[in-house]
């Protein structure tokens, strides 16, 4: 793996940081969570017209036709911003279609993805496991799908296959909720509602890229926690000294720097992998076991190191800690993760032996 980006990655990364940076700050996400859809539409448009909705299409469907290494490079800042933005559903939703669906189900649903006037929402494989196909007709309860309140379809994991719920022609049963990072949820009741299959059995092809992008985005995320927290502890002080020269709060503050730095590497290798190897497996399953394990390690040792105000869930720093928690659970727990990640070990003894480093 080569850890330098090149000039059009450079761009990419450049162009995401400033615009969410610009546009995205504690008081406007305060705004955007006291609306009743929570979805910064102004934003939304914006990433609409820089192309970054599009950014893993290919250019022959409009996209920038770029790979999994800029995405993650996209959803890292995402990650730092904490933005309420269906951005990586849509990424995946549209990578999806683009490499799997059929040539109508591209043109239908393709452009208004890019454009930024339609949005998929994507379900977690674990919001399905109670739904069962009979053909192209779904029937069971899909649980906690985050975006589907604003989106025009959701795609569903079900089995090995992943299925194109429209929810404008179908419009199944709903109950809302709220997820752990404060995003609008809905369970749907399907009974024997029709639904369109995407590709052939795309459904772990679809999970190995989401687990990829959770991990980016958790890469933003605590870096963004960290940098807070050493604002904080270097202008709070105790007994006329600030807090960062107190050894306790070094020791934590290391640990915490340590995870984010492993969680970053370790997404980035994930995502040079799927670009670049017939298997990716093993990198993603490494880059989620950091991002669930040290994710939620780093965004616990950042709140507690804000005391008080750590405590306080209309801090700025909150929001960060309720978004690593949230991947922590979507990726499906570090215990999970790290099981699957010996048995598929265990099934290739020679995957050491196969790491080249350039």
């Amino acid at each position: 793996m080569n850890t330098a980006l090149d000039d059009n990655q450079v761009a990419i990364r450049d162009l995401a940081a400033d615009l969410f940076s610009r546009r995205v700050d504690a008081a406007r996400v305060e705004k955007i969570e006291a609306t009743t859809d929570r979805f910064d539409r102004e934003l939304w448009s914006a990433l609409a017209d820089s192309g970054l909705l599009g950014a893993v299409v290919a250019e022959e469907h409009g996209g920038l036709g770029f790979g999994a290494v800029e995405l993650a490079l996209v959803l890292e800042q995402l990650g730092r911003s904490v933005a309420p933005v269906p951005l990586v559903a849509t990424a995946l939703a549209s990578w999806c279609l683009a490499t799997h669906a059929t040539v109508g189900q591209r043109t239908r649903w393709l452009p208004g993805l890019l454009d930024g006037s339609r949005v998929v929402a994507v379900a977690a494989p674990a919001s399905t496991v109670g739904v069962r196909a009979d053909g192209d007709r779904l029937t069971g309860t899909v649980v906690g799908v985050a975006w589907a309140h604003v989106a025009d379809a959701v795609l569903l994991p079900v089995g090995a296959d992943v299925f194109l719920l429209d929810l404008a022609s179908i419009a199944p049963a709903a109950a809302r909720g709220e997820t752990t990072a404060r995003e609008v949820a809905l369970d749907l009741d399907l009974d024997g509602v029709p639904a369109e299959r995407v590709g052939e059995s795309a459904a772990g092809w679809l999970r190995l890229r989401a687990r990829a992008a959770l991990a980016a985005v958790q890469a933003g995320v605590t870096d963004a926690a960290l940098r807070m927290t050493a604002d904080y502890t270097s202008q709070r002080e105790q007994f006329d000294k600030p807090l960062s020269t107190f050894q306790g709060v070094a020791l934590k503050a290391a640990d915490a720097y340590l995870d984010t730095t492993a969680i970053r590497a370790t997404s980035m290798q994930a995502a040079w992998s799927l670009d670049q190897t017939d298997d990716a497996t093993l990198a993603v399953l490494t880059a989620a076991w950091w991002a669930a394990e040290a994710g939620q390690h780093c965004v616990h040792l950042t709140q507690h190191l804000h005391g008080g105000m750590g405590a306080d869930i209309t801090y700025p720093v909150h929001r960060y800690f309720l978004w690593g928690k949230q991947i922590e659970l979507l990726l499906g727990g570090a215990s999970s993760l790290l099981e699957e990640l010996g048995g598929a070990l265990n099934a290739r003894p020679d995957a050491g032996h196969a790491l080249v480093l350039d």
